[in-house]
């Protein structure tokens, strides 16, 4: 019987009827058939237990729950319980109507309990070891969820349940697997919990089939032990919904989940492996050399009424990344707004040398880092300057030789650190934060390479690629 076909079917009923504008302040967006079996099938099955308690913070209709119970009853479970919290009251009357849907068409033994509440706020008491927590909190043998697909304030009820993890945000995409914004989740989750497997979606469109969701998404099983596996295994599909061209890799936990700030490196093969090793070798970071990248300071769209197409009186050069052209930055090229006119000390910085990057890129281009040289003395009659906030900048340069900056190109210019960024983040956009926290190699081997790249006169991607290895 496909118990998880009738809910489906049932809840695309609901859609019809529920706006998705409606649906979408809760954050409720539906796990599609094949998503949810796929789940359901990264379970162990226990051999040794009969009953086995589930709990689903996030129940919605019951698609993954009852992806679950359907797998457990094919391993002949025996007994069933099923917590489910869910808060959006206008889909409880249909989960209650999926689950006893389930319970009058399987014969064994199944009981559930609805919870119409917030998960996360029901939990603060326990969580935060409060006077009225209790001493004796329910436990589960598993748990399978779908987050909300929303933002919440800083001083929402959940993030001040939760304040540790907690930042703002309650969505596991693939974004929480690096940068600041997550580190204390991370810590929390991985210090509690071991990484087992990893699926990833090279398109995005296909987690929530019929909800044109175009989420960076991945599923994650974890489980609760502080014994850490030898493997994590990362699987990956592409185009395929029904996840009938699964391809499989088994990569080693310690590097998939390493450093102090736990960042999970999302591998796919032995040659992704081998980068991650050989990057981080090298033990320096930006910051640890007294340079920083940093983003662009003018918002064009919110300063109309200081920029310029024309070169004028107090006017200074703002710097797009339309400027970034070769391995160089090219200025002026007839771009609208290209010069900006303010006294805002914000929007200023000043005229020195600078590696410009890229902050966005297509995802079908053949390199997420793009950069390029930017050389004060080419432009000696400006103090100040500006970027624009869509281009990043290493900053700190002053007081060093320009081999400096061409040396920097030469690493961020590279396929095998552009390779390492897109195993750290999945993304479009290239984040500072995670930049800052690439290793690098240390200052006298930076002004080398820059030297040998200077002398080559090739800003090629091959010929930063040769001048890296020979460091390496």
């Amino acid at each position: 019987m496909d118990l998880v076909g009738k809910v489906i079917d049932s809840t695309a009923e609901y859609i019809e009827k529920m706006p998705k504008t409606i649906r979408k302040g809760y954050g409720q967006f539906f796990t599609s058939k094949e998503t949810a079996v796929f789940m359901a099938s990264l379970f162990s099955i226990p051999t040794d237990k009969e009953r086995i308690s589930i709990l689903d913070p996030g129940t919605g209709s019951g698609i993954l729950s009852v992806a679950l119970i359907e797998r457990l009853i094919e391993h002949n479970i025996k007994s069933i319980l099923l917590v489910c919290y869910e808060n959006d009251s206008n889909i409880i009357e249909l989960l209650e109507k999926n689950l006893s849907y389930v319970k009058s068409h399987i014969d064994i033994d199944f009981s559930y309990q609805i919870k119409n509440d917030n998960y996360i706020i029901s939990q603060a008491s326990d969580y935060n070891l409060m006077l009225d927590a209790n001493p004796n909190p329910q436990k589960y043998d598993m748990i399978i969820g779908n987050p909300p697909y929303k933002k919440i304030a800083k001083d929402a009820s959940e993030a001040l349940a939760m304040p540790d993890i907690c930042y703002g945000v309650y969505i596991i995409p693939r974004s929480w697997t690096s940068g600041a914004y997550f580190k204390h989740f991370r810590q929390k989750f991985l210090n509690e919990g071991a990484l087992e497997n990893i699926h990833l979606f090279v398109s995005r469109d296909k987690v929530f089939d019929n909800e044109s969701v175009l989420q960076e998404t991945i599923i994650i099983k974890i489980k609760k032990t502080s014994a850490k596996p030898k493997e994590i295994v990362i699987t990956t599909t592409n185009d395929n919904s029904d996840f009938s061209d699964i391809v499989q890799f088994a990569a080693p936990y310690d590097v998939v989940v390493s450093g102090k700030d736990m960042y999970v490196y999302l591998v796919t093969n032995e040659d992704e492996i081998n980068t991650i090793k050989k990057l981080n070798h090298w033990k320096n970071t930006l910051p640890s050399l007294g340079l920083k990248m940093k983003t662009g300071l003018t918002v064009d769209f919110r300063n109309r009424d200081a920029l310029r197409n024309d070169e004028e009186d107090d006017a200074v050069p703002l710097f797009y990344s339309q400027h970034i052209q070769s391995g160089k930055v090219v200025f002026p090229i007839g771009k609208d707004n290209e010069y900006i006119v303010t006294n805002q000390s914000g929007l200023l910085q000043k005229n020195t040398n600078y590696l410009f990057v890229k902050r966005f890129t297509a995802k079908e281009e053949h390199r997420r880092l793009q950069c390029g040289v930017y050389l004060a003395r080419k432009y000696s009659s400006y103090e100040v300057i500006s970027t624009q906030n869509k281009i990043n900048f290493i900053d700190g340069l002053k007081e060093l030789s320009e081999c400096v900056v061409y040396g920097l190109y030469v690493i961020f210019n590279s396929t095998l650190y552009d390779s390492y960024y897109r195993i750290l983040n999945g993304s479009t956009q290239v984040n500072s934060t995670e930049v800052n926290s690439m290793p690098i190699p240390p200052m006298s081997v930076i002004e080398s390479m820059g030297k040998e790249l200077i002398a080559a006169r090739d800003m090629s991607e091959t010929s930063c690629d040769k001048i890296l290895r020979s460091y390496l």
